[in-house]
């Protein structure tokens, strides 16, 4: 059978999709490309927004649009919160929810094995939450961090504080495999911070992480496939250790002596969580490049404040300041930081926005902006608050931060100019042009060879 599988979202749902397709490859079938026809289709969906959301709806249709009678299978985030609401959908013959990651494989391959004998039957995998109003997701909540209102109904809050708790048992073990050149290595799931925005612990559950001993097993199995560069993915990869007690920086010192893999990045990391005694440890010399991604979110403590981060815009400050000042010497490439933004947050005046606007483009200047309009999720609890934006402010505060964007873009590949670098090519062929990211993370570009492909290279920017 020929199974077509496609990801939308973030690099941990791209990590958990692979891990799919050696399942089923290892079961005798074929993955295809999503644009060719299939006896099956998996889509792993995404609902950090309500476009996500659309768009993980819109692949669904296509996918019966491309092969009527093929099976369409549905789980990632998408398919935690809205499964009952996926069902509905012509063509969908399977959810899977967060819990249930690991049914993935096997209960599609029944599926496949009942498809020429029998019309597959609906399954909705887990029972169905109650329906509710837009505050109904606030029962998973613990209670240290933000109780239920006391006019919901307890029944749900009971339900909904059940499944918080199944989600949080399972732990998908994943990583991508595919590419020449790099890998998603996924090292922890789920978190427990409750933003006021953020519906992810409703749709991956708590903060819990996979034994250092079995994530340097699976480094060496990518390193056997003769891939160079790993990065560690995460919902926050920083929050590493809760469930087995190890901590982040003795995953990355072990991880630093699988031989094989030349590089290393860490993706999606708070910024109270980067410690300086690892900053310390990146900048003594190891595998781990100068290239950090770090969620901002507002550079308004009071806004910082309303939504419940865990930061104020001094220790973020301070925590770039301190890795630049140990990784950016005279004569070596700069830090590439890449900012997680969200405009239009409830309560964002223009005066708010401007305190934003200006601590990023003159106190931090990082290298890349990641810019999100704000959109309200049911359930969350900003998504009641008072003062919301409106679309049309949002849209116009989003394009101010890209035209900042391409401006902090500009200005960080000047200042690497004439400084040395290590790029690793990749192997696409386009129009004779291949490319390559150096450390902090520059694409640069050469005319196309093969015998480059998965290479270090020494240049000068």
């Amino acid at each position: 059978m020929r199974i077509a599988c496609t990801t939308l979202g973030c690099k941990l749902n791209y990590a958990e999709t692979s891990t799919y397709e050696r399942g089923f490859r290892e079961a005798g079938h074929e993955t295809c490309s999503w644009d060719e026809t299939a006896d099956a289709y998996l889509i792993n969906t995404c609902a950090v927004t309500v476009t996500a959301e659309k768009k993980s709806r819109n692949l669904i249709r296509k996918a019966h649009k491309l092969a009527p009678a093929a099976p369409v299978v549905v789980t990632g985030c998408y398919a935690e919160l809205k499964r009952t609401e996926i069902l509905g959908i012509e063509g969908v013959a399977r959810v899977f929810g967060a819990k249930e990651k690991g049914l993935v494989v096997p209960e599609t391959l029944k599926l496949l094995e009942r498809m020429e004998t029998a019309v597959p039957e609906r399954v909705l995998f887990s029972r169905p939450l109650p329906q509710a109003g837009p505050s109904h997701l606030h029962g998973c909540m613990s209670s240290k961090t933000a109780p239920a209102p006391a006019t919901a109904d307890e029944s749900l809050r009971r339900a909904m504080a059940e499944e918080y708790r199944e989600i949080s048992k399972e732990t998908l073990p994943a990583y991508s495999t595919g590419g020449r050149t790099r890998s998603f290595l996924k090292v922890q799931d789920g978190c427990n911070n409750f933003c006021a925005y953020c519906t992810v612990p409703y749709a991956r559950g708590e903060s819990r992480n996979i034994p250092i001993c079995e994530l340097v097993k699976q480094a060496e199995a990518i390193a056997a496939t003769g891939v160079r560069e790993i990065v560690l993915t995460g919902v926050n990869t920083g929050d590493f250790g809760r469930t087995t007690g190890e901590s982040f920086l003795d995953l990355l010192k072990a991880l630093n002596q699988v031989e094989g893999i030349e590089r290393y990045r860490i993706s999606s990391i708070e910024p109270n969580l980067i410690t300086e005694e690892a900053v310390d440890w990146i900048a003594s010399g190891t595998k781990f490049q100068p290239h950090f991604h770090i969620p901002l979110q507002s550079g308004s403590d009071t806004l910082l404040k309303r939504v419940g981060r865990r930061y104020d815009t001094a220790l973020f400050a301070g925590r770039i300041d301190y890795i630049r000042a140990r990784m950016e010497q005279p004569g070596r490439a700069k830090v590439f930081f890449g900012i997680d933004v969200i405009v239009g947050l409830p309560g964002e005046t223009e005066a708010l926005f401007q305190e934003t606007y200006t601590f990023l483009r003159d106190r931090i200047r990082p290298a890349y902006l990641h810019i999100f309009p704000y959109s309200p999720r049911p359930g969350t609890r900003a998504a009641t608050m008072p003062d919301q934006v409106q679309d049309r402010i949002k849209t116009e505060r989003a394009a101010r931060l890209e035209e900042l964007n391409e401006e902090l873009q500009a200005a960080f590949r000047e200042a690497n100019k004439g400084l040395p670098e290590r790029v690793l090519w990749e192997s696409t062929d386009r129009d004779g042009i291949m490319a390559g990211y150096t450390g902090n993370y520059i694409r640069v570009e050469r005319p196309y060879d093969p015998g480059r492909s998965g290479q270090l290279e020494d240049i000068v920017l």
